[in-house]
Parts: structure tokens; sequence; C-alpha cells
């Protein structure tokens, strides 16, 4: 017995030596200035220092430890990696609920995981996914497999599907009544089915409910002018989701859909599109978030690729204006305002997501504040922000360079030439490297 009593010290001493002896991978990106998310100014003549995926500091240039693996990014601007809070990464098509009808859940998962990789590489580290057009499930298995490291891809949260009642936005409504579709959404009508719904969602790995409190401008059928939910339902719905700690996102375009789903205690609205004085106050009373997608409907005006064109023309032709105005005023108004792009499925290029930050800047957003709505204000919203969405010592290494000073050209988000996700190099473009295609 004394043998082995000194046999299982022996073991733990080398075991102790052997950790104390392993030195952590460590960084210093060096970038001409540096946005952290939080301050109002670019910071200038510092480093951020990385530490396996932490950052464990910002130093001066003349201050960074002898040990660290120097990354030069000169003629960039470091800051947080893109936070996407709405989005539908399976979506192969430009006309979705057709292709929701075409393609297997295994097959738009494929599609999706190369989107998403597409998305990292864009600079977008994180998403949230407002619902899907998949019957089954695929975003919460790919966020599986990201999590414990099978695939490469940004970090995910979100609802598999968004709950509409029959005959909402969420519906297909466009098939002679002999047809017997699953629709792209889950149909819930009236408190009970909803509850199943949301208890559905929540079984099979959904961490936010969506819910389609009115109709929208892209599906067929439907008026984003009318509310789709009574406010039994509406009440029902989140008062589930808030039973299991799970956020609500409310799709509301009509202005009392809006207005019910703040006072009903939705975290947040999404598109928002006829907001009127009374939503912006409501909004500031509740602390709820906006989350407006403006780009995605210039995207697609005029296209003729949506079987809902006419829909989506009249609005984005017509009312843009007055919507930017509202945006604006609800930005004044001290609303928090977060980027989602609602635009860059598989069909989609993934630069183009970051043109949402442009809308911000054109609806009266400073760039520095249409820079926070997709970082740090983003994070906010997820709940997330103790660890990802700004550059501060302890929070995850989610890091991008974008060319030249942002602030003065809004357009340099659609070009980082370098991604950092979790203190994993993911593209260098200044050294030609890649860690997706390695």
């Amino acid at each position: 017995m004394p043998i082995l009593n000194t046999l299982r010290l022996a073991l733990i001493i080398l075991t102790i030596t052997l950790i104390s002896n392993v030195s952590a991978e460590q960084y210093a990106l060096v970038s001409d200035s540096v946005i952290d998310g939080k301050s109002n100014e670019l910071l200038k003549n510092k480093a951020v220092i990385v530490t396996d995926s932490k950052i464990t500091g910002i130093v001066a240039i003349g201050l960074i430890p002898e040990q660290a693996v120097r990354v030069n990014l000169p003629g960039t601007t470091l800051m947080p990696g893109m936070i996407n809070a709405h989005e539908h990464p399976l979506l192969y098509k430009d006309d979705y609920q057709n292709g929701h009808l075409q393609a297997s859940s295994a097959y738009k998962a494929l599609l999706g995981l190369s989107n998403l990789q597409g998305l990292l590489k864009a600079g977008w580290t994180t998403i949230r996914v407002m619902g899907d057009g998949d019957v089954y499930y695929a975003n919460q298995d790919l966020k599986k497999a990201i999590n414990v490291g099978v695939f490469i891809g940004p970090r995910l949260t979100g609802a598999a599907h968004y709950i509409s009642i029959t005959g909402g936005g969420g519906d297909v409504n466009y098939l002679s009544p002999e047809q017997n579709v699953i629709a792209d959404g889950l149909i819930a009508d009236g408190p009970d089915e909803i509850r199943k719904a949301i208890r559905t969602e929540i079984k099979y790995g959904s961490d936010w409910i969506k819910i389609m409190v009115t109709g929208a401008f892209m599906s067929v059928g439907d008026n984003p002018k009318n509310v789709s939910f009574s406010p039994e339902e509406l009440r029902a719905a989140i008062e589930e989701a808030s039973r299991h700690n799970i956020p609500v996102a409310a799709h509301a375009h009509a202005t009392d859909g809006v207005n019910q789903a703040i006072i009903a205690g939705a975290r947040s609205i999404e598109h928002g599109s006829y907001l009127d004085e009374e939503s912006i106050a409501l909004m500031v009373k509740h602390q709820t978030y906006y989350v407006p997608t403006i780009y995605v409907g210039d995207y697609y005006a005029n296209s003729g690729k949506l079987l809902a064109q006419s829909k989506n023309d009249d609005f984005y032709l017509s009312f843009r204006d007055d919507w930017l105005q509202m945006i604006g005023k609800a930005y004044r108004a001290g609303v928090k305002i977060a980027v989602g792009s609602d635009l860059c499925g598989y069909a989609v290029e993934p630069h183009v997501c970051a043109r949402e930050f442009a809308t911000l800047v054109e609806a009266g957003l400073s760039p520095m504040d249409a820079i926070k709505a997709g970082t740090s204000v983003g994070a906010e919203l997820l709940q997330w922000d103790d660890q990802i969405g700004s550059i501060e010592v302890d929070k995850l290494a989610d890091i991008i360079a974008v060319p030249g000073n942002p602030l003065l050209d809004i357009s340099a988000l659609e070009r980082p030439v370098f991604v950092m996700k979790n203190g994993q190099i993911i593209i260098n473009a200044l050294e030609k490297y890649s860690a997706i295609n390695q």
C-alpha cells in the first residue's frame, strides 16, 4: 500500500507539472484603430490580447506580451464580431414558400451549414434564427454540432419555427383546399394549441419563441395590416414562454399588433413597419428591443422573385420613407435597436447582410450607434452581453477587422479581412489564411 500511495502522489505531481507547463495560445491583434462596441470614439494605438478563447487585455502597442503571436492588420479597424438578430439560414430560394415544399430537412441542413459558414467568414459570429423554412429542427441540430466542435460556424440561438394562426403569415395560403401540406410555420389556433406549440418548440431545442402577431409582406394570402392573434392568444403565448424562461420575438407590422405585443411582454418587435408614437413610447417604457429589418425589402423591391411581389413593392416603394422617419424617432427616443437582416439564406451572398447597417444610418442612427446595434445591443437583446458583443477583458474573443474606418464608410462592414470566433482565427485575408477551408 505505501508503494501504491507513493505512485499515486507521483502521478498527481506529474499531472500538475504538465498542466503548468502548457502555455496558452496567445495572440496580439494590432490594427490602426479599435471600435470596442461600448465607447463612442475609436481607440488608437491599442492591441487586443487574446488568450485561448477570451480577450485578456487591451494594451498599448508597446506593452504587448513577448510570448504573444502578433497578428498585424494594417489599414483596418478591429471591432466585435457582428450579431445578426433576425435570420433564416435554411432558406435556399428567394421564394421561400415554394422552396419550403420542395426540399427535405436534411438537404436544407447541408445547405444551411454551408450558408452559416459563409456568414461566419463574412463577419457574423452570432446569429439568432427567427424561424425557418423547415418542417423539422435542422437549425437546432446545427447548433449542437457547432457547439461540440464537429463543424465551425457562428454562435446560434433562436426559434425553429414561427407560430402562426390558420391563414396567417406562416401558413401556406395559395393551394386548393384539397391539398394537405405542412406549412412553413407551426399553425396554432387558440390558447391551448399555442401552449402546445411552444412546449414542442422548447422540447426540440428552441431557446426563443417567434410568434406571427400580424400578417407578413412576403407571404401569400394574408395582410400585414391585420392583427392575427387575439389578445387572449397573445397573452397565452408570452405567459407560456415566460414560465419556461424563454423570450418571445414578435413579428408585427400592424400598429395594433406592435402595441399589443409590447404590452403583453414580447422581448423584441420584429419589423414594426407601422409603428406610431404610442409604439415608441411603449417600447421605451417596457424596454422592448426593436429589430427593423429594412434592407430585405430594398433587396427584393421590383425583383420579380417573390410570389407576393406586389405586396412587398407597395410598401417599400410607397411607405419606406415614412417608416425610416419613425425608426429615426424611435432611436432618438431611446428605443434599443438591433441589427437583423432577414435576408441571407443560401441564395443570397453573405456580405449583403451588412447593408442593414447603412439603412439604419439612413434612418438616422449615427454610424457608431448603427455598429453598436449589430454588436453590443444585439448581445443585450440575446442576454449574452456578459460574453459577447464588445471588446472587453474576459469577453469571448469574437473579433473582426474591416478595411479603413467604418465610421466614414459603413460599407466596410461588407468586407471583413479578419474574422476570429471564440479565439480561433477563421479568416485572415492579409495572410491568405482560412481555418474553415483547412
